[in-house]
This record gives C-alpha cells, sequence and structure tokens, in this order.
C-alpha cells in the first residue's frame, strides 16, 4: 500500500501508456506531454491502454520509483478525459482512484452518536459509505473508549 499524504502533488496523465514503458520513457513523457518536471515530487499516474493497470512515477530527491498495481479482474472504470494533457487529483481522490474507485464521488463522511453506559461512555463514530468498491453499506470504525 502506497501511503499518499494530503501534501503530496498529483497529476494524472489523460492519455493512456504502453504498459512496457520504463521510469526513464516514463519520465521524458512527463516533460513532453505533460508539460512537468519529473523531479518535482509530484506523483504521476498513468493508466494501461487496457485499463487494467495504473503506474505511478515519482522522484523523491535520491531515485525514481515506479509502481504498478494491476487488478486481477475488471478495468479502471474511472479515468480523466479532456483537452488537457493531465489531471491535478486531491490525495483522497489518489486513494480512491487506487481501489478502482471514482475519484469525482462527493461523499462526506457521516458522523453518528453512539451511546454507551454513563456520560463518559458517550462517543461519536465515523461511519464510511463505501462506493468505490460496490459496496454500499455503511462500515463503522471500532469505537475510542474515554478512560
Amino acid at each position: 500500500m502506497i501511503q499518499i499524504t494530503p501534501q503530496m502533488r498529483i497529476l494524472v496523465a489523460i492519455e493512456a501508456v504502453d504498459g512496457r514503458k520504463g521510469i526513464d520513457s516514463l519520465a521524458r513523457l512527463c516533460q513532453e506531454k505533460l508539460q512537468a518536471d519529473p523531479f518535482s515530487g509530484y506523483l504521476f499516474f498513468f493508466r494501461s491502454r487496457r485499463g487494467t493497470s495504473i503506474r505511478i512515477l515519482v522522484y523523491d530527491g535520491q531515485g525514481f520509483w515506479l509502481a504498478q498495481k494491476r487488478l486481477s479482474q475488471g478495468r479502471f472504470v474511472w479515468w480523466p478525459s479532456g483537452k488537457e494533457a493531465a489531471k491535478r487529483l486531491e490525495a483522497h481522490q489518489a486513494q480512491l482512484l487506487l481501489a478502482a474507485g471514482n475519484p469525482e464521488t462527493e461523499a462526506a463522511p457521516v458522523w453518528r452518536k453512539v451511546s454507551g453506559e454513563g456520560p463518559k461512555q458517550n462517543t461519536y463514530v465515523l461511519i464510511l459509505a463505501v462506493s468505490c468498491c460496490g459496496y454500499g453499506g455503511d462500515m463503522a470504525l471500532p469505537r475510542s473508549r474515554d478512560r
């Protein structure tokens, strides 16, 4: 699992790339097509032509990292389109994209009060509606207890 922080800048290449391209070819593509510096620390996302894998290129100050996620079934359904060469994403949108979801989904977390025994036992639980993986129900995080 790749940890994507909110401070990271993310560019998604709109045009699909050949899955055989390596680090040097993708870095050159960043410069020529995306008009971006591959040494800038951006996370560059590329999709294969078939839509079954995503590759991420990033420079960490010492060298390049190239990560790939290939789905065992299905395809990455959402991918940006438009006349520009790349689209910027926020960190939470990139996480949804890596989960084969739709980053353009506007779903805010819902907080529900959970009652317990005694006044200190009342706590709030974050309920997430997970739509990226086909699960439409609510998923609750574990409750924390005040001591």
